[in-house]
């Protein structure tokens, strides 16, 4: 009888052993009681070894440590002029240990277990970001896009609002890329449409010279119409000092003054 009840006791032991579980080191366990039927107040951050023998109870182990992610498949977009073009963003993020509990809480229908974070990914983070990109893209003209810094500004513009995306999920973003790729058409596009405009711009300052300079000629044409002979006299008799001789053809108004 003694020995049966040391089996039982035995068995029990191990039963309980196996129900626990230890929470990884760099990572947080959030233990969820009750199936999380209270909400939020079923959610708690544990550490150490974890008791989850009772129904309804599972623990999440979430890393600390920068998880890294990117689009498997190039995403098509489309820019304000409706010109195609591609991303194949990759990123780098965290989960925000204050916030782990959300994001079990908010993520916990994609599942548990050692796949948990890919299935954020795959399941909630990288759809959001496609949605993002996509209404981005579409504030942008391809000339802007191509141009010096366009592609910069555009990626800087997305990954603050990605930034901010992953900080409401409780996630902290350590860097995003989207990396833009045109096709060699509309690259040639681009590319010929650049030259007209820089030809279009030396036409119109051309012009503009052109202008000037028959502004300059008229002006000139009509200075030259106002110096009558009265005027060519006095401007002459104001640089001569009426001492210094004078030589060659001598002026008829001056001969009537002797």
């Amino acid at each position: 009888m003694k020995k049966t009840i040391n089996l039982i006791i035995a068995v029990i032991g191990i039963v309980l052993f196996s129900a626990c579980s230890r929470v990884a080191p760099n990572y947080a366990g959030v233990l969820m009681e009750n199936y999380g039927k209270n909400g939020k107040e079923d959610f708690k951050i544990v550490s150490g070894k974890v008791s989850v023998w009772e129904p309804g109870t599972e623990l999440f182990q979430v890393p600390l440590f920068d998880q890294r992610g990117g689009f498997q498949e190039p995403v098509i977009l489309k820019a304000a002029d409706n010109t195609e073009f591609t991303a194949c963003p990759v990123y780098s993020y965290k989960v925000v240990k204050s916030r782990a509990v959300d994001v079990v809480f908010d993520n916990k229908h994609i599942g548990g277990g050692n796949d948990f974070m890919t299935s954020l990914e795959d399941n909630i983070l990288e759809p959001r970001m496609y949605d993002l990109i996509k209404e981005e893209s579409r504030k942008y003209k391809t000339d802007s896009l191509m141009a010096d810094g366009g592609s910069l500004a555009f990626e800087k513009n997305l990954e603050q609002i990605v930034r901010k995306e992953f900080n409401d999920r409780g996630l902290e973003l350590r860097s995003f890329s989207a990396q833009l790729e045109f096709s060699n058409k509309v690259r040639s596009r681009n590319e010929v449409n650049t030259n007209i405009s820089v030809l279009d711009q030396q036409i119109e300052e051309q012009k503009k010279r052109n202008e000037l300079e028959q502004l300059r000629t008229e002006q000139l044409l009509i200075q030259s119409r106002g110096l009558t002979k009265e005027i060519l006299q006095k401007q002459f008799i104001e640089k001569w000092d009426g001492k210094t001789p004078l030589y060659g053809v001598v002026p008829e108004f001056l001969k009537l003054t002797k």
